[in-house]
């Protein structure tokens, strides 16, 4: 039983890797294009949960070495926090130049395609974490939590905007948001890798 959970544990951090790698392309190529500060901000984070789950991949097959761990959270914790004060500075451009995109419906499409798959992932990672009594489990699960969370600021952001042109502003605010809870995710696990029961992976509560 425990070997199965354990596999079924690996291919729940394999899917993550995948998925967020395809949301991170689609994200950013679709910000970019249609200058949405929200988007593009929504599609980086998602290259760095990516380097998050690689390290619950790394723990589950084995390769444990504490030291390492904690700098490679330390590192991921430092670049959410990074990307959180750039989208800020970015979005407070956007609402001082006025300039907004043309259409919100790329984010509306993968945020509503995000909360389906995360709230999937965060039930399932639940699951074999409590089963596992693994920590590291656990706070990937919290990590997939927090993706939830930025994707439901994605989503109603985008269809404010999309239901009343006139918020033209409703972008650079999704942005903020966006921005505040990528930079709490950081300060999360930066603070998780100085504990001394640090476990791995996304250390968000």
């Amino acid at each position: 039983m425990t070997e199965t959970l354990r596999r079924r544990a690996l291919g729940l951090a394999a899917f993550t890797i995948a998925y967020n790698l395809l949301e991170g392309a689609v994200s950013v190529g679709y910000g970019l294009h249609d200058d949405s500060v929200a988007l593009a901000g929504f599609g980086v984070d998602s290259f760095i949960e990516v380097a998050s789950a690689l390290l619950i991949l790394w723990r589950l097959r084995g390769w444990e070495d504490p030291a390492r761990e904690r700098r490679a959270a330390t590192g991921i914790g430092i670049l959410f926090v990074l990307l959180g004060l750039g989208m800020a500075a970015g979005a407070l451009l956007q609402l001082r130049s006025g300039l907004h995109p043309p259409t919100t419906v790329p984010g509306l499409l993968i945020a509503a395609l995000s909360l389906s798959f995360m709230l999937w992932l965060w039930r399932a990672k639940l699951q074999v974490g409590h089963a596992l009594r693994s920590p590291a489990l656990l706070a990937d699960a919290a990590c997939s939590r927090a993706c939830l969370q930025l994707s439901g600021v994605l989503f109603l952001g985008s269809l404010a905007f999309l239901l009343s042109p006139r918020l033209w502003w409703m972008d650079a605010a999704a942005a903020l948001g966006l921005a505040a809870l990528i930079a709490r995710e950081g300060t999360e696990q930066l603070r998780a890798a100085r504990r001394p029961d640090f476990a791995g992976g996304c250390g968000c509560h």
